[in-house]
């Protein structure tokens, strides 16, 4: 949309004039279109959270938990990946669990695009699951009930492949790959392969003397 400005005697005032105008004329322009930006996001937003359990992955998925029907609730939830057509899966190869990061709502790396780590494993024929989470956490939810419901999760996916060839091969992303660690020292039977992706773990890490949260964290409810 343009609009013609009234052409105004010469003058340093006129001009001084004419390009207050213009400023104007284009921020009022500029703020309906960032107006209607947000509109269209808000829209798309409430669409999104209307569904059962939202995700932004670029493959079909079957919600098999809700994490918010548990007897301790949380906001995470287990899905089958369903294949596409052109892609066959063996239900005797070992499953892949994709654990989505606490960091971000979107799994990125995990399935937004054909060339990601559900997407190979299901080219190599394995089976499919992935754990995501809605936007709001439940009532006291705490990173250890989280560490629960995912071992529910992943007994789930052992009993639907009882004749697998291994235990499932669970990938962790960024903070969900500290959050696998932590379930996988309490409950090292449930585990084929861990991949931690984009979680460094330095166990090591700090002087002597220095650094007390990496102290405190555990002696004053780390599991918070």
């Amino acid at each position: 949309m343009s609009i013609e400005l009234p052409k105004l005697p010469d003058s340093p005032m006129s001009g001084l004039i004419a390009s207050a105008v213009e400023y104007l004329v284009d921020a009022g322009q500029r703020s309906v279109l960032f107006l209607d930006v947000m509109r269209r996001r808000g829209d798309q937003y409430k669409e999104h959270i209307a569904q059962t359990a939202p995700h932004v992955l670029q493959y079909a998925a079957e919600l098999i938990i809700d994490g918010r029907t548990l007897t301790e609730p949380v906001n995470y939830a287990l899905v089958r990946i369903i294949p596409p057509k052109d892609v066959q899966i063996n239900s005797e190869r070992r499953p892949f669990i994709v654990v989505d990061p606490r960091a971000g709502h979107g799994p990125g790396i995990g399935g937004f695009k054909a060339d990601s780590e559900i997407g190979v494993a299901m080219k190599a024929g394995h089976p499919c699951y992935f754990v995501g989470f809605l936007p709001e956490p439940m009532p006291g939810q705490t990173i250890e009930r989280i560490a629960r419901a995912e071992a529910i999760f992943i007994e789930k996916v052992i009993s639907l492949h009882p004749k697998a060839d291994g235990k499932p091969c669970v990938i962790g992303n960024c903070q969900a790959g500290w959050a696998v660690m932590i379930l996988a020292s309490l409950r090292p039977e449930l585990f084929g392969p861990l991949i931690i992706a984009g979680a460094p773990l330095a166990y090591w890490a700090g002087v002597h003397g220095r650094y007390p949260m990496r102290y405190s964290g555990g002696l004053l409810g780390g599991a918070g």
